[in-house]
C-alpha cells in the first residue's frame, strides 16, 4: 500500500498511528464518485462529514460528487490558491487548520 509506506517515512516520522486505515487500493479509481462513496460506507461516516484533500482536480471533483468536503492542497509550482481550483486551496496544514477550526 503506498499510502502506508509514504505515512511510515516522512520528515516528521512515522505518522501511520494517525491513520485507521488506508483506501488507495480497495475502492476503486480516484476520479469516480463511487470510489468516495464506498469509503463514506466503509467508515461509517457520511459524506458531508469527511473531508478529501488532494492536489489533483479531477479526484477533488469526484469526492465532491460523491458528498464529500474538499480542499486542494498546492504544491510550491502550483497556481496561487484558488486562482484555478473549483476547490478552497491551501498552500500548507496551518491555514486548513485554521479554516476548520474557524468553521
Amino acid at each position: 500500500m503506498a499510502q502506508k509506506v509514504l505515512f511510515a517515512h516522512t520528515f516528521a516520522g512515522d505518522l501511520t498511528p494517525l491513520f485507521e486505515d488506508y483506501f488507495d487500493t480497495t475502492t476503486g479509481p480516484k476520479r469516480e464518485a463511487a470510489s468516495y462513496a464506498e469509503i463514506a460506507a466503509d467508515t461509517g461516516f457520511h459524506p458531508d462529514e469527511m473531508l478529501f484533500l488532494s492536489d489533483t482536480e479531477e479526484e477533488l471533483d469526484a469526492a465532491r460528487a460523491a458528498g464529500f468536503l474538499t480542499a486542494r492542497l498546492l504544491r510550491p509550482a502550483d497556481t496561487p490558491p484558488g486562482a484555478t481550483s473549483a476547490h478552497p486551496a491551501y498552500v500548507d496544514f496551518a491555514a486548513l487548520s485554521a479554516d476548520v477550526v474557524a468553521a
